[in-house]
């Protein structure tokens, strides 16, 4: 992954944004999109499984909740070709770049420090301080609020002073929804828009003819 502000074709990524939704701290770009994309959703409804007792209408009573898998490579083969304009690639490899992946899923140093401070001083409850807003982006029809379940890294050659030079990511995310953030939230109606480009997009698939799946009309 690298920071970019000009890619040659759309890459997926990740934008950081202050808590609550505040300005952009930080773009994350993929250096190469990965070929597959993972999606899963655990449906969020009641109803429809009565047992022995009579079954109630199932009924959906809220988003399902969406997880993402990306695996991604990071390579800094092409900078090393060109030493003279990539001092950061020679000096450190890859490394800033995983640096950058693993500050999404630790707290800074300065809130670490914070709270040990707070304890300190006798505060008997410490709320953590509100994470950055994480978007993952994948396409203009596809921005939606994430935080980051799970994060490894497979370092698969390194340079003469150890800096990693290729690796392997993979990242797990988990889609924050209205039930997480609430409506106010910016966050929240980020997920709304999401909500509706998917809602206009199926539009656009159209509905096919019963007699298609073999009925002249429903039972």
């Amino acid at each position: 992954m690298s920071l970019t502000s000009s890619p040659r074709i759309i890459k997926g990524g990740l934008v950081v944004m202050a808590p609550g939704g505040g300005p952009v701290l930080r773009t994350i770009a993929l250096q190469y999109n990965p070929d597959s994309l993972t999606r899963n959703y655990q449906v969020q409804g009641v109803g429809g499984d009565g047992g022995g007792e009579r079954a109630q209408p199932f009924r959906l009573k809220g988003p399902a909740v969406e997880s993402i898998k990306v695996e991604a490579e990071i390579d800094a083969t092409d900078q090393l070709e060109s030493p003279g304009n990539n001092a950061n690639a020679v000096a450190f490899g890859i490394g800033p770049q995983i640096a950058l992946l693993e500050a999404l899923v630790n707290p800074t140093v300065d809130e670490i420090l914070a709270v040990a401070a707070q304890t300190q001083n006798g505060t008997l409850e410490i709320i953590p301080a509100e994470a950055p807003l994480v978007l993952f982006v994948w396409g203009k029809n596809r921005v939606v609020p994430v935080r980051v379940t799970d994060f490894s890294v497979t370092e698969e050659a390194f340079d003469p002073s150890l800096n990693p030079i290729r690796a392997k990511v993979s990242l797990g995310l988990r889609v924050m929804t209205t039930d997480d953030l609430g409506f106010t939230h910016r966050g929240g109606t980020i997920f709304i828009s999401y909500l509706r480009t998917r809602e206009a997009l199926a539009k656009k698939a159209g509905s096919a003819s019963l007699a298609s799946i073999g009925l002249n009309s429903v039972p």
